[in-house]
């Protein structure tokens, strides 16, 4: 688990990045599957998926995606930043076992509206899995956090 960390709208800078690495277990993609409600076998069953073009289980691409949330939620910005929008390009499947590398950066500050846009790259090695961008508003430093 990520350390929060609380950043306000003014400590931001365009180049700041979080990066975050996970260990992509068969638990993890089984859990998922519990809470989204998304069985497909090709996550689950390692005979179904032997059947296909992966050759292996692939964990959903919606668990790697919430990996960025978890940078967002709890490192850059952190506690209070409320997600706007995410764009996600699924460029490579992510198998039971993989490390998956989520590097989040800093690329526009919007003083109107306090937002944030944000790079949001998850790769397994030197192979970009999913790549997209994300629009936060991040609470300023003259507002109640818990109310964000």
């Amino acid at each position: 688990m990520l350390e929060l960390q609380t950043l306000y709208f003014e400590d931001l800078k365009t180049g700041m990045r979080e990066e975050l690495t996970k260990h992509v277990s068969s638990s993890d993609v089984v859990g998922f599957a519990e809470v989204s409600g998304d069985r497909n076998p090709i996550h689950l069953s390692e005979h179904f998926a032997a059947r296909t073009p992966f050759k292996t289980r692939i964990a959903h691409g919606l668990y790697t995606a919430s990996l960025i949330s978890a940078v967002l939620g709890t490192r850059l910005p952190g506690p209070g930043a409320i997600y706007l929008s995410q764009t996600l390009k699924f460029k490579a499947p992510v198998k039971i076992g993989d490390d998956v590398k989520v590097t989040v950066t800093v690329e526009e500050l919007m003083e109107r509206g306090k937002r944030a846009r944000l790079s949001c790259v998850c790769s397994v090695g030197e192979t970009v899995v999913l790549e997209g961008e994300a629009l936060v508003k991040v609470p300023g430093k003259d507002e109640d956090r818990s109310l964000a």
